[in-house]
């Protein structure tokens, strides 16, 4: 009888565990639903390191998530659709720019906002957008002797 108290136990910590496991993943794959926002979008030339589920922060604080990107076949840009947490405005000059935590880190989305004092409204696109910036890219110029334009004479 001691062995089943045992399985049962050591049974229902692996559920638990499993459980617990399974909640964490869906809010960090941001399938939880965080609360009410509005939507807005933006296109980049470079969507490098971003994801749905991905951070949109303002002044370093999480405001939203992106929850969808897809290639435009007639731009060749990165249509995105982002939420922007309720009680939050944006001026309607603000820029977009894909931002890095870091030499490690993963990117995220930052809203760099503008003095404009009209808003913009639920469904709006930003315009002034700025891509990713490729680390390895950047490192090639480097190494090659990337071209500044001046002359070596």
């Amino acid at each position: 009888m001691s062995h089943n108290t045992t399985e049962v136990l050591a049974g229902g910590v692996v559920v638990a565990a499993a459980l617990a496991f399974a909640i964490y993943a869906g809010q960090a794959a941001g399938l939880s639903s965080g609360g009410a926002g509005y939507p807005l979008t933006a296109s980049f030339r470079s969507l490098e390191g971003v994801t749905v589920g991905t951070d949109v922060r303002l002044a370093g604080v999480k405001i939203g998530t992106v929850t969808g990107v897809e290639l435009n076949p007639e731009t060749f840009r990165a249509d995105t659709r982002f939420t922007v947490r309720d009680g939050i405005v944006i001026p309607d000059d603000s820029s977009v720019v894909i931002s890095s935590e870091g030499l490690l880190g993963g990117n995220f989305v930052e809203i760099m906002p503008g003095g404009s004092p009209l808003n913009l409204e639920p469904g709006e696109e930003i315009l002034d957008t700025q891509g990713a910036v490729s680390l390895i890219s950047l490192l090639v110029k480097f190494v090659a002797g990337g071209d500044d334009g001046e002359d070596a004479k």
